[in-house]
C-alpha cells in the first residue's frame, strides 16, 4: 500500500465565493482524515480567481483546528515570496498550536503573474537562484539558538517542522538532493520532467539529519465517479479552467460541460498538462494509479482532485482512498 495525500487548492467555483470554498476544504480535509490520507496541503497562489489559499499558513491553522491527526501543510509556500524569517515564525506558530501535524513544502516559483509578483514584493531585484541560501536560512531558523544569535524564529526555534522541496523541473530536484531533504514533483501540471527528475534526486541525495534515504512524492489528477462516463463529465471542469489558465484568461472553476470543443492547440495543451491524470471508474482508476506508482517508484501520491460539485470531490477522493486500500480511521470526523 502507497501512502496517498491531498492537494487542495481551495477551488473558488462559479456562483460560489472564498468563504464557501475554505469551508469546503476543511469538510474535504475531515474526510480526508477519516479515509486514511496522509497529508492535506494547501498551496499558495496569488491573484487567482479560482484559488482561495493565498494566505496559506492562515488556512493551514483553518484546517489544522478542525481536524486532529492527519498532517497539514503547504505544497507549497513560495519562499522569494517571503523572508525566510517570516516563514519561520508562521509554521513555527502552526508547529507550536499543533504540534507534530505540520508540513512545510517550498517551492522557488511566484505562484502569480508578473505583475502581481511585483505587488507582493516590491521589486524584483530578488534572484530566485539565491533559493537554495534562502531555504538554508530557514532552515537554521528552526535550529536551536545558539549563544549570541541575534536573529531567531520566536515561536520556531528547535522545533521540528520537516521542510520538503517541490519542483517541476531538474533545479529543484537537485535542490532536494543536495540538502537530504524530501522531494515533491508537480507532475499534476507539469509531468514532462517527472522521470528525469526523479533519477537526479535519488542518485545525488545526500542523507541529512532530517532525512537518511530519499523520499519522493508524486502529483497527480485523480478523478473517480461510479462510472466512466461521469469522471468524464466531472473532468471537464479542470479541463476548461487549464486551457483558461495556460491562455492569459484565469477564472473561477466551471461548471462541468460535455459541449466544450477544443481547437488542435487547446488539446495539444490538455494532452501535456494532464498527462497524469487518473480519470475514470473506480476499476479504471485503481489501474491506472497503481501503474503510476510502479512506474514512477514513488514513495507517495499526492492527489489534486479539481471537481466542481463538492459533494462529487468527496465521492472521488473516497474512491481513491478505497482503491488504494488506505486504512479508515474508527474515529468520528472533528468537530470545531
Amino acid at each position: 500500500m502507497i501512502p496517498c495525500s491531498v492537494l487542495d487548492l481551495c477551488p473558488v467555483v462559479e456562483g460560489g465565493d472564498a468563504g464557501r470554498a475554505l469551508r469546503c476544504s476543511l469538510d474535504l480535509a475531515r474526510h480526508a482524515e477519516r479515509w486514511g490520507y496522509r497529508r492535506f496541503w494547501l498551496a499558495e497562489h496569488h491573484g487567482m480567481p479560482g484559488v482561495a489559499s493565498a494566505a496559506t499558513a492562515v488556512v493551514i491553522g483553518h484546517v489544522a483546528s478542525g481536524t486532529t491527526v492527519i498532517r497539514v501543510g503547504s505544497g507549497g509556500i513560495m519562499l522569494p515570496n517571503h523572508a525566510p524569517l517570516v516563514v519561520a515564525e508562521q509554521f513555527g506558530t502552526l508547529e507550536s498550536l499543533f504540534p507534530g501535524r505540520i508540513d512545510l513544502g517550498l517551492g522557488r516559483a511566484p505562484g502569480t503573474d508578473p505583475v502581481t509578483t511585483r505587488a507582493l514584493r516590491r521589486t524584483l531585484q530578488g534572484d530566485v537562484d539565491s533559493f537554495p541560501d534562502d531555504v538554508l536560512e530557514l532552515m537554521a531558523y528552526f535550529r536551536a539558538p545558539v549563544p549570541g544569535q541575534t536573529v531567531q524564529a520566536v515561536p520556531g526555534a528547535g522545533l521540528d517542522v520537516p521542510i520538503w522541496i517541490l519542483g517541476s523541473s531538474l533545479y529543484g530536484a537537485r535542490v532536494a538532493a543536495a540538502f537530504g531533504l524530501p522531494y515533491a514533483f508537480a507532475s499534476h501540471f507539469a509531468p514532462a520532467q517527472l522521470m528525469a527528475a526523479i533519477e537526479v534526486y535519488r542518485s545525488e541525495f545526500q542523507p541529512s539529519a532530517q532525512l537518511a534515504r530519499p523520499y519522493v512524492m508524486v502529483g497527480v489528477n485523480a478523478i473517480a465517479a461510479d462510472t466512466d462516463r461521469e469522471a468524464s463529465l466531472l473532468a471537464t471542469s479542470l479541463e476548461q479552467a487549464v486551457v483558461k489558465l495556460r491562455t492569459g484568461r484565469p477564472g473561477r472553476l466551471p461548471k462541468p460541460s460535455l459541449d466544450v470543443r477544443w481547437a488542435p492547440q487547446e488539446r495539444a495543451i490538455l494532452d501535456h498538462v494532464l498527462a497524469c491524470a487518473a480519470i475514470g471508474s473506480p476499476p479504471a482508476v485503481e489501474r491506472w494509479l497503481k501503474a503510476f506508482a510502479a512506474r514512477t517508484g514513488a514513495d507517495e501520491l499526492v492527489i489534486a482532485s479539481q471537481i466542481f460539485d463538492h459533494g462529487a470531490r468527496l465521492r472521488s477522493y473516497e474512491i481513491v482512498a478505497q482503491t488504494m486500500g488506505l486504512a479508515a480511521q474508527p474515529t468520528a470526523l472533528a468537530s470545531g
